[in-house]
């Protein structure tokens, strides 16, 4: 194609079941967006919510390669309405790339748009800041800090613990940038937490519960790296838990609990129920066998594959399938050096995968692969997958669904295009909606 205009509109025209949302959110999730000044934020003292970079960098150049948007931060998330494709509200989470083709900037009466080879093709909305970003905890913190807000207010991301023990070239996920997320926070003297006090998330809750007025957060995400000796003497599932415990002591049924762990023997998994857990995500990262190998050496070496998707299957007796929700990262399936070479090979590969999981009642969900550069997988790949291969899995995902009879799985928000909340991927966006959401 002569423009990334021409593929987009060539794949609108080709998958025309797929949401022409989710064609222009699947491209900028892999390849990001450039931010003209215009369009940043005033950090935390402006009026728009700016990125919090809560557990991955999801960017495409480290924090120096990203000029003035590493001094004011982008947006959160961006919406997208309107425009000559008349798009439907569609919430994209932020990926910075200063080279992408995509660029938010305002125009000359200061209204922000989305520009693609030059031309405007939406409205962008910017998420308000919040009033409970306004106010600090008693030791000076922020509540951005411990408990940021994502998918448009939807979802309390809590990242425990921000390094995880998988680490090194031998061990660490290949895709995976947490550990240099943190390195680089660091080092750029801003505040990021590594391992996070329960008082203060209780006392960041708070503060939440006490200005979301309109409850409009609905969940909560306790996640982190992953613990393979112990963190505070405690071991994966009881350092995560005591969050869950806590949450659900202080403010019972107020939030919906979840838990992004690795997949643990079921004794383990019952904690989490225990503790208040209501879905757990146990994520199988990438379906292949030889790639999980590949690109998950650290998993493969711990608990191995064969293993992970057997306790996957088990934690549904703990949970019920239709609450466990595995995670799979949408695009390192085509990842040199090991990937698959053609969309076909990937697709069915991955649709394999699908109707494992939802043969058993299992309703994964993925998000779509950013690239970071500091990666491995992003060195070598850093126009990530083709978008080709990020629709047809949207069109393989909603017919694999329908095949089994599942619906869309709790705690991600309302599906369909112009209802959906989920931000980093278009899986939500591509269902049908259950009906229709006032805005």
């Amino acid at each position: 194609m002569d423009s990334r205009t021409a593929l987009v509109e060539d794949l609108m025209e080709r998958f025309p079941h797929v949401p022409r949302e989710a064609v222009f959110k699947e491209d900028l999730l892999r390849g990001g967006v450039a931010f003209d000044p215009s369009a940043l934020s005033d950090n935390e003292d402006g009026e728009v919510k700016p990125k919090s970079y809560f557990i991955f960098s999801f960017d495409h150049g480290t924090l120096p390669e990203l000029g003035e948007a590493a001094l004011r931060r982008p947006p959160e998330e961006i919406i997208l309405t309107g425009g000559p494709y008349d798009l439907r509200r569609t919430v994209v989470s932020v990926r910075v790339n200063p080279a992408s083709p995509y660029r938010v900037a305002a125009n000359e009466d200061g209204v922000l748009g989305l520009y693609l080879d030059g031309k405007r093709i939406a409205d962008v909305g910017v998420p308000p800041m919040p009033e409970y970003y306004r106010h600090k905890l008693s030791n000076g913190k922020s509540v951005m800090e411990v408990a940021p807000t994502i998918q448009w207010g939807y979802l309390i991301y809590l990242t425990a613990f921000r390094v995880c023990q998988y680490f090194g070239a031998k061990e660490e996920c290949q895709y995976c940038d947490i550990n240099h997320n943190w390195r680089q926070h660091k080092a750029a003297g801003r505040p990021y937490t590594g391992v996070k006090d329960v008082d203060e998330v209780l006392e960041a809750l708070e503060i939440i519960n006490k200005y979301d007025t309109g409850k409009i957060s609905t969940a909560y995400t306790l996640t982190g790296g992953a613990i393979t000796s112990k963190v505070q003497g405690l071991d994966e599932a009881d350092f995560y838990g005591r969050y869950a415990k806590a949450i659900e002591e202080h403010f019972p049924g107020r939030w919906i609990g979840k838990v992004v762990a690795q997949a643990l023997p079921k004794p383990d998994v019952q904690r989490f129920k225990d503790y208040g857990v209501q879905i757990y995500h146990p994520n199988f990262e990438v379906w292949d066998e030889y790639l999980f190998k590949m690109y998950c050496p650290g998993k493969e070496r711990y608990v191995g594959r064969d293993e992970w998707h057997r306790r996957i299957l088990d934690s549904t007796e703990v949970f019920g399938a239709r609450n466990v929700i595995p995670n799979f990262v949408a695009g390192v399936e085509m990842a040199e050096p090991f990937g698959f070479k053609t969309v076909d090979e990937a697709i069915d590969s991955t649709t394999e995968g699908l109707r494992f999981f939802m043969s058993h009642g299992i309703t994964p969900r993925f998000t779509t692969w950013c690239p970071e550069p500091t990666t491995p997988l992003g060195k070598t790949n850093p126009d990530g997958a083709p978008l080709e291969y990020h629709i047809r899995l949207l069109q393989a995902y909603r017919q694999t669904m329908e095949d089994f009879g599942l619906s869309s799985p709790p705690g991600y928000g309302p599906p369909g295009a112009g209802n959906a909340v989920f931000s980093v991927s278009s899986f939500m966006d591509s269902l049908p909606a259950d009906a229709p959401v006032e805005v």
